[in-house]
């Protein structure tokens, strides 16, 4: 059976891929390399460097697929905020081209990385698939608007798609580098370098942390459900919120404080769905997860 993960050379679709080769599956790799890794490719996948955003040369890559995994996209809230053209062209269009390439090459079921920024900042803790969505960035906005061409394939063409909704996610792989780096490999990066912990604001805001590989059994559980596939949105987290302030005790060393940005302040998920639907909970805490990564980055 063939599969494809695009995106499958960046942080989290790595371990999809790997998650899919365990269990034998041929997995296609379609990523650009701008923000993946050639060397984060399981060598049992087949990679395909092309850009989603070119249409002719993603549609032939989705001959005879099966199921197909979008994890491809420009993640960064703040960049989204200083770049919204080119982040919607990756993470709307390009999303629309990997639909059109599934329509017309009959692929079963599109499972979509979609995020928890879609709901904004809310009051409801935690916080269910049914709370009102408040987007407070373009990326948000895209993943929206993803979650809704979803559906609609869906209705329209027939195409099974289930909607992810991704918290906080951490683990091995995870990229330190650049502007504006998710706040556990970034910590991790600057304790490497003896550098002091540098947080936004206060450091009492929180955060759902979940880690990549209990993800990864969360796309696999989605792909295989056949309680999905009319656009669902389901919440993929830990069940629990930590302040950023306490993530920096669990990694150690000083810590300095700067400006706040745009961001919600708290986030939390309500998995009751993922439960219930995927039969899915997280399995490793987060103290064992960040020892994990601690260890390895010795």
């Amino acid at each position: 059976m063939k599969i494809i993960v695009t995106g499958g050379a960046g942080f989290i679709g790595s371990h999809i891929v790997d998650a899919l080769i365990d269990e034998e599956y041929e997995v296609h790799v379609v990523d650009n390399l701008v923000a993946g890794k050639k060397e984060n490719v399981n060598p049992k996948a087949i990679l395909h460097v092309v850009d989603i955003r070119d249409k002719e040369k993603l549609m032939p890559i989705f001959k005879d697929t099966t199921y197909v995994f979008h994890e491809a996209a420009m993640p960064q809230v703040q960049y989204s905020i200083e770049n919204p053209i080119e982040t919607n062209d990756v993470n709307v269009n390009g999303l629309l081209n990997v639909l059109e390439a599934c329509k017309i090459n009959g692929v079963k079921r599109l499972v979509f990385a979609s995020s928890s920024s879609i709901y904004g900042e809310t009051e409801v803790f935690p916080t269910s698939e049914d709370t009102q969505i408040n987007p407070l960035s373009p990326y948000a906005t895209h993943k929206y608007i993803g979650e809704v061409h979803l559906k609609l394939y869906s209705k329209i063409y027939n195409l099974e798609t289930v909607c992810l909704r991704y918290f906080n996610v951490y683990g091995p792989r995870l990229n330190p580098e650049g502007a504006y780096p998710l706040v556990i490999g970034y910590f991790l990066k600057l304790l490497s370098q003896g550098k002091p912990l540098t947080i936004t604001g206060e450091g009492n805001q929180t955060r759902d942390f979940v880690h990549v590989r209990d993800v990864a059994r969360a796309n696999l559980l989605a792909m295989k459900s056949d309680k999905v596939g009319n656009g669902e949105v389901i919440n993929i987290g830990g069940g629990a919120r930590f302040s950023i302030n306490y993530i920096a005790e669990l990694i150690g060393g000083e810590v300095q404080h700067i400006e706040p940005r745009i961001e919600p302040h708290d986030t939390e998920a309500d998995i009751t769905k993922a439960k219930e639907i995927l039969g899915w909970e997280p399995s490793i805490k987060l103290e064992e997860g960040i020892k994990e990564l601690k260890e390895s980055s010795i």
